[in-house]
């Protein structure tokens, strides 16, 4: 038993160098393996990003021109409207005409999913209203919104822009 664990110890003894030769060797094959295969992945990985970029570009120009094919009828009618001779009857086709205008461009904004923001009568929410100004007001609940400046818009709901609002402060009693 003692001379089979000395023939045991000598075998690796003499194999070491050849054994350990072809362990180098091979795990630089392996390192040669997995460097190309790293070159490979970056390649692939710069290639996507190059890919993702020009889709989301694509993307952002055709919604862009979706917007815009739906504007051009509106800017046709506002230069008709704008050739339009305003003398005593024209100024009520005149006035008609710019409310149609609007109509269609509401009617635009809601095929995108654009909606104003309905604001006067409602609680002030700093969310979607942005207080101008306060003032007191007989009647009014504090912090009703009593007067709207510019609408504000939600595009689902996402907000767009704020609605510039006055709102209700309630009155002190000195």
């Amino acid at each position: 038993m003692n001379d089979k664990n000395e023939q045991n110890q000598a075998e690796p003894a003499e194999a070491g160098p050849a054994v350990e030769n072809l362990d180098t060797e091979e795990l630089q094959r392996q390192r040669d393996d997995f460097y190309d295969r790293l070159l490979r992945m970056t390649a692939e990985f710069d290639n996507y990003k190059k890919r993702v970029e020009r889709d989301r570009q694509a993307m952002a120009e055709s919604a862009t021109a979706d917007l815009v094919r739906d504007l051009l009828p509106l800017v046709d009618n506002l230069e008709l409207a704008l050739k339009a001779d305003t003398g005593a009857e024209g100024t009520e086709a005149y006035r008609r005409g710019v409310e149609l205008i609007h109509r269609q461009l509401l009617e635009a904004l809601r095929r995108r999913n654009v909606k104003p923001i309905e604001a006067v009568g409602a609680d002030f929410d700093p969310h979607f209203h942005q207080a101008v100004s306060y003032e007191p007001a007989a009647g009014r609940r504090d912090g009703e919104v009593v007067e709207e400046f510019a609408r504000g818009y939600l595009i689902g709901e996402r907000l767009l822009r704020p609605a510039m609002v006055k709102v209700a402060k309630g009155e002190t009693n000195s």
